[in-house]
Order: structure tokens, then sequence, then C-alpha cells
């Protein structure tokens, strides 16, 4: 599978991968930092920045199946895998089929039942078309404290602080996906993250305090479904984790894959 990416830094391969309408560009808060002392490769998935979609439907496996052979082409397969969101679901989706090694899942999907579903849907559905209507003063709104506090308030605890430049490449990759609408749905009500107790690497999930979207009551499912899985507890911060903690997000990552001393919550 073909897909836009980029690397930077030197060092053992640290694999990322973004969450739902985004592109590679959604790490750079914490890009440099992680560069710093590992090779990073961070991804455009299907449908998302410069990657094409599939030819068919686009789903959960389906992503999975394209980052899988994604990396066995780039000869990645077993790399540290980090993700947020969408892409945290994904890591740990890979790691459970042991398609990955460390994994860092920063917020996932796919641990919400009942009215959670709909309580996504209906928060993430309206919000992409308004993103879409408001295209026209995408830059404006970016550069403006009360446009990102109305337009990324479920996606970050603190909007008004993140850089004007993150934000609106992010509101213009949210537009632009033609596998949005597909993917929106298909996570709210489509088969929840299956878990293991039995990973071939470590696996860390960190939870927002804050996080508005998937809610930090859903944390005790995935607790369930991976059992061997360390915990972390970002105080103060919403959905985006790696946007309103960069450098606790990083140093999280740094500390917990690939041969660094291990640290946890």
């Amino acid at each position: 599978m073909e897909m836009n990416h980029v690397r930077r830094g030197t060092g053992e391969p640290l694999l990322l991968v973004h969450g739902l309408g985004g592109s590679w560009r959604t790490w750079e808060p914490v890009l440099d930092r992680l560069a710093a002392e590992r090779e990073v490769v961070a991804i455009d998935l299907p449908g998302h920045g410069e990657t094409p979609p599939l030819p068919d439907e686009t789903s959960m496996d389906t992503l999975a199946e394209a980052v899988t052979s994604f990396l066995e082409a780039q000869d990645l397969t077993g790399v540290d895998a980090v993700g947020n969101s969408m892409g945290a679901r994904l890591v740990l989706e890979l790691a459970r089929r042991d398609e990955v090694d460390d994994t860092v899942a920063l917020a996932p999907g796919g641990f919400w039942k009942g009215w959670e579903r709909y309580f996504f849907y209906a928060t993430i559905a309206p919000s992409i078309r308004l993103v879409r209507a408001l295209q026209p003063a995408r830059g404006r709104l970016a550069a403006s404290a009360v446009g990102r506090t109305l337009l990324l308030a479920q996606l970050s605890a603190r909007p008004w602080e993140l850089p004007a430049d993150v934000v609106e490449e992010e509101l213009r990759t949210f537009a632009e996906s033609p596998v949005f609408d597909e993917l929106a749905y298909r996570l709210a009500f489509g088969p929840a993250q299956q878990g293991t107790d039995s990973t071939s690497g470590s696996v860390v999930i960190g939870w927002g305090d804050e996080d508005r979207l998937t809610l930090p009551r859903q944390a005790r499912r995935a607790r369930e479904r991976f059992p061997d899985a360390r915990w972390y507890w970002f105080e103060d911060a919403g959905h985006y984790l790696h946007w309103d903690a960069p450098e606790e997000a990083a140093r999280l990552i740094l500390e917990t894959t690939g041969d660094g001393s291990r640290t946890g919550t």
C-alpha cells in the first residue's frame, strides 16, 4: 500500500498514526521532540492528507490491512507505534494482531457503548458540516483565539492556546477528507474495539481527564479489554493529548517505547 509519509530524525523507527480527518501534520507539536531521539515515520492514512482513499470501503479493518501492507513494503514490520484518537484505536488493533511492537495509544476510540455511540456521532457529524461551511474563513478563524475555541472545544481543553498553523491545517484536512463521513459512521455504529491479554510489545494507553469526545468513563472498558496495558492519565487535557500536553506526551512516548526505561501509571 502506497501512503504519503514523512521521515524525520535518526535512530530506532517510530510510527505515528493520526486520527479521523487528520494528516501527519497533526503531530507537529511533538514531531521535533520525538525526532531528536527516534526516526519518526508519520503517515497519511488512506483518504487523508495526500494519500488517496482505498478502492472499496474504508473501515478499521481495511485501514489496519493498509497500514500492515505499508509496514511490510517499508520493512517496518514490528515497529513501535503511536496513535491518537482513531489512530490510537488503529495502533491498538495492530498491537492485537502483533503487527507492531511497543504501542502508545492516546485517547483511543472504539470503547463506547449504548448512548455514548450516539453522543460521539451527534458531536462529530454536525462539527464536520460546520467546518466545511467555514472553509473560506479557515485562516481567519484559526488565527483567532475565539475561532479556535469555537471550532476545537471538542478536541482540546484549551483550544485558544493552540498554534494557529496547526489548527488551520487540521481544519483543512478535516474538510477535504473524502472518507470522513463514512469513517465517522463506522466508528460510531460499527464493531467495538476487540482486546487481548497478550501482545508482543508493551501497550500504554493515555487518556485526558477533560476528554469531551472519548469520555473518560470509557477507559474502564479499555482496561478490561487490554488488561496488561499500562495507563497514564493526563490532567487538564482533552482529546488531543499531543496538542494539550505536548511535552508530557512526547516524554511518555519516548520513555515507554524502544529501549528507554519503562515508566507509567
